[in-house]
């Protein structure tokens, strides 16, 4: 009877050995910028060989570390499930229909506690605070960031380099002047010459000035980022630049409202 159970136990172990794979996955996919739900939906999927074909998959093979990540669990996974089907195979064969019973009552059981063990939220945390810490230590090439994801790049949003012409609408004027926020534009950063040195200003405030020469890096629609990289002075330009921030009230009502969806 005792040696009957082993291989119930043997299951039960590679199962539990399964989850804490999962979860090590999960959390090495969200390392890399992913949120959790998405990180965790995509590391049972790549375990368990599922391969659901989302948006979300296409984010995961397109970027080398979560694809080393993917790679690594659908190998673990397709070995770690032959063997718990092994197992449990192996667990009921040529036993009694009591001892069936009685082995079937401890695999529920079993289950459960594992169930209710990893379901709880103090054990998550846990859980994740070890893990993040592990592979921070082993795996430090797990923090890279996709952020052509983070930043929406392809959703319509792009980052542009903006080489500031005399003639252009964005010279000599100061950020609050220009008012590009209105247009849903952020200025992340301007490269400008000083004295034959090249110095670059993060984060500029609303006082700044951006002067012809300058290359501006500029964050928003695509299409309004192309449409400012051709913009001039005069009244053509603050008409183009009306017509843009009414463009931006618009497209800031619409992702409201799919937000709400």
């Amino acid at each position: 009877m005792a040696l009957g159970i082993i291989p119930l136990v043997s299951f039960l172990l590679v199962v539990l050995i399964s989850v804490i794979i999962v979860r090590i996955g999960a959390v090495a996919l969200e390392m890399t910028g992913l949120s959790r739900d998405v990180a965790a939906f995509q590391a049972q999927s790549a375990f368990s060989g599922v391969g659901f074909t989302t948006s979300e998959s296409e984010y995961v093979v397109a970027h080398p570390v979560r694809r080393r990540i993917i790679r690594t669990l659908m190998f673990l996974g397709s070995a770690g499930i032959t063997s718990a089907i092994a197992t449990l195979v192996l667990s009921f064969m040529e036993t009694s229909p009591q001892q069936a019973g009685v082995r079937l009552l401890l695999l529920v059981v079993g289950l459960i506690a594992m169930y209710i063990f990893f379901r709880s939220k103090l054990v998550e945390r846990a859980m994740r605070r070890v893990i993040r810490k592990v592979l921070g230590r082993l795996a430090p090439s797990l923090r890279i960031y996709d952020y052509s994801q983070l930043l929406g790049i392809t959703r319509g949003y792009s980052i542009s380099q903006i080489r500031v012409k005399k003639n252009s609408w964005l010279a000599n004027k100061t950020l609050r002047e220009l008012e590009l926020d209105k247009e849903g534009v952020l200025v992340l950063g301007i490269y400008r010459k000083v004295n034959g040195k090249e110095v670059y200003i993060g984060a500029p405030h609303g006082n700044t000035k951006i002067m012809p020469g300058d290359l501006v890096i500029l964050y928003g629609p695509e299409d309004t980022l192309l449409n400012l990289s051709r913009r001039v002075k005069g009244a053509r330009g603050k008409a183009e630049h009306e017509e843009a921030v009414e463009k931006a009230r618009l497209r800031s009502m619409q992702e409201e409202m799919e937000g709400r969806i």
